[in-house]
């Protein structure tokens, strides 16, 4: 029986403990964070993050989230109204799901507000519509209380209210 030497290994996890996170200067991580709200609408808490993320301290994030606002690379309520319109209109969600969603982004009540009026309530109802309709077409239910039931909770998970998506199910005989 031969001998496993197994120091090599043990050598190489040693290294590996090591090593060590390069440390950033404030000044590469406000480059880095100025290219990262450029290149989408970033909330204040996500530039946080990533500023903590890169290895800051408090007051260096504090002062580059403080200098972006200053400059315009990061605009809360721009966040929102974004936020908001790409979700209702690319992902199809409702008011609540997008009022989740920018609460988990630590966006403040009066832009939430602000955001969801911003959503025109023809276009609203007319999505809801066509996400119905199209749940509908793929819904093999036949028994039509089941029926609206599942397309009611299809649409609950969405975000809408429940109250304009029963108006709209009782509207339009899906």
């Amino acid at each position: 029986m031969g001998t496993v030497l197994i120091f090599p290994i043990l050598a190489q996890m040693d290294d590996f403990r090591e090593t060590k996170r390069k440390t950033i200067t404030p000044q590469q991580a406000k480059s880095k964070a100025e290219a990262y709200c450029v290149y989408q609408e970033r909330s204040q808490q996500e530039v946080r993050d990533k500023l903590y993320s890169l290895g800051l301290h408090k007051s260096d994030v504090e002062t580059i989230i403080t200098d972006l606002i200053g400059e315009n690379f990061l605009n809360e309520e721009r966040f929102a109204l974004a936020y908001a319109a790409g979700r209702f209109r690319m992902k199809g969600w409702g008011r609540h799901k997008i009022k989740q969603g920018l609460k988990q982004k630590s966006v403040s009540a009066p832009l939430i507000r602000a955001a969801l009026a911003s959503l025109d309530e023809q276009e609203y109802r007319a999505k809801l519509h066509d996400l119905l309709q199209a749940k509908a077409r793929t819904e093999r239910e036949t028994h039509t209380y089941k029926r609206k039931h599942k397309l009611l909770r299809y649409a609950l998970g969405k975000g809408f209210e429940s109250e304009l998506i029963m108006e709209l199910l009782n509207d339009n005989d899906l």
